[in-house]
């Protein structure tokens, strides 16, 4: 087959969409399928790649790491054409995913649309967040689901939430896996060394972009009071974002920002190296739609705290694999990172064995023959969208332009009257 992917985010940037895309691609492309991938440019983009179109964008869109597609370059249609697509796949609602649409009713090929994430979470990172604004933006993932001919859910939480929200289109669970065999080993030893970390210490692990839709804060208190209580105790956070120096300040007001190690943006052995320098993984976001940082750490032979959100559930088995809290409280997180450290050898042997059994089970290869099974029974079916789902997305996009332009006006009348007042005071 020939699958176009079109996704907002894409290597070198390191997200969970952009590790996805790579990984779904790179298994693709081993069993013979062509994929072009369409993606935005970014900082450091990789020279000579093959089967990528850049598109011009704008990097660090309102202080995030995210990139801001521009209008589509003359030519796409042309390229797209020559490639001859079987099938288009669009990672995300808006921006290049708009195009996905277009691009797939002029070929008469499928869309696929995947679920990646909950936009509602991330509005902060729009002037004017609001709940109107959040609530549009449920609106438009739904809507553009339904223009789709088949949904991806990352897990059975978001198939779920999807169907609440009135997702009409079939839709499939098709998490991303995980690569078990390079993180299943490393140099965890050697990673201990350079970052100072004693061999007999008890670390405990965190990876993922530092941003505060992540729970972060509440996860680096949690941590804190654990370490405060044990002497031999470190956190080891792998990741970069906003959040850094809020961890780095709870860390210190406790008094242990000795036994922080932060140590950026890690890949490839590095990474796997990391994972196998802690002893159990941390997670306390609520904003995901799969465990995919989860599996990872399982495929270390970690066991996971976590709270009971979506994506976690799929992956953490309550004292099996590690613990899963239905309570969100700092006492609550301690208690069940303490009850693990406490464990004897032979208690925390079953937990690692446990951990690798559930990596197994969500294997990239597995995920792959998953979706691509599903591509297959789609290629055999032919497209059909009514005029009135046409119309109805153009009034969806429609209405949040206009829920846009209305939020933007208060921010920039704020700013102003702001701006009003520090100018009089200033003159006083």
């Amino acid at each position: 087959m020939n699958i176009v992917i079109f996704t907002n985010t894409f290597t070198p940037h390191v997200g969970g969409v952009a590790r996805s895309v790579e990984a779904f691609t790179e298994e693709y492309r081993k069993r013979g399928h062509r994929v072009l991938v369409i993606a935005p440019e970014f900082a450091n983009t990789p020279e000579n790649e093959t089967d990528v179109i850049r598109v011009p964008a704008l990097q660090n869109f309102n202080a995030s790491d995210f990139s801001v597609a521009l209008p589509i370059p003359a030519g796409l249609s042309d390229a797209l054409a020559a490639f001859q697509p079987d099938i288009i796949h669009a990672q995300h609602p808006f921006l290049l995913g708009m195009t996905a649409v277009r691009l797939a009713r002029y070929f008469q090929v499928p869309l696929v649309f995947t679920h990646h994430t909950l936009y509602e979470q991330y509005t902060h990172y729009v002037p004017g967040d609001s709940p109107l604004l959040k609530r549009f933006v449920i609106e438009l993932a739904t809507d553009y689901a339904n223009l789709s001919d088949q949904v991806f859910a990352p897990s059975e939480s978001i198939r779920d939430l999807l169907l609440e929200r009135g997702v009409t289109r079939p839709v499939r669970v098709v998490p991303t896996g995980v690569y078990v065999e390079r993180f299943a080993h490393g140099d965890g030893a050697a990673f201990r060394n350079e970052q100072q970390i004693p061999p007999g210490a008890f670390v405990v692990g965190h990876l993922g972009r530092l941003a505060p839709e992540k729970n972060l804060a509440f996860l680096a208190e949690a941590v804190a009071e654990f370490v405060k209580h044990q002497r031999s105790a470190y956190f080891l956070v792998v990741g970069t974002g906003p959040s850094e120096q809020a961890i780095r300040e709870i860390f210190s007001r406790a008094g242990i920002d000795d036994r922080l190690r932060v140590c950026g943006t890690l890949t490839h052995e590095r990474l796997a190296s990391a994972l196998n320098a802690m002893n159990l993984f941390a997670f306390a976001s609520k904003s995901e739609t799969q465990g995919m940082v989860l599996t990872e750490a399982m495929a270390a032979g970690l066991p996971v705290v976590a709270l009971d959100a979506t994506g976690a559930r799929e992956v953490v088995q309550d004292r099996v694999n590690g613990r899963l809290l239905h309570e969100e409280s700092i006492a609550a997180f301690e208690g069940a990172l303490e009850e693990l450290s406490r464990l004897s050898s032979q208690q925390m042997q079953e937990r690692i064995r446990a951990a690798r059994e559930t990596a197994a089970a969500f294997s990239m290869e597995r995920s792959a023959e998953n979706a691509l099974e599903c591509y297959q029974a789609l290629c055999g079916e032919t497209p059909k969208h009514s005029p009135e789902e046409e119309r109805a997305w153009e009034q969806v996009m429609a209405r949040i332009k206009a829920e846009w332009e209305i939020v933007s006006s208060f921010t920039r009348a704020g700013d102003k009257a702001l701006s009003d007042r520090h100018s009089t005071d200033d003159n006083r």
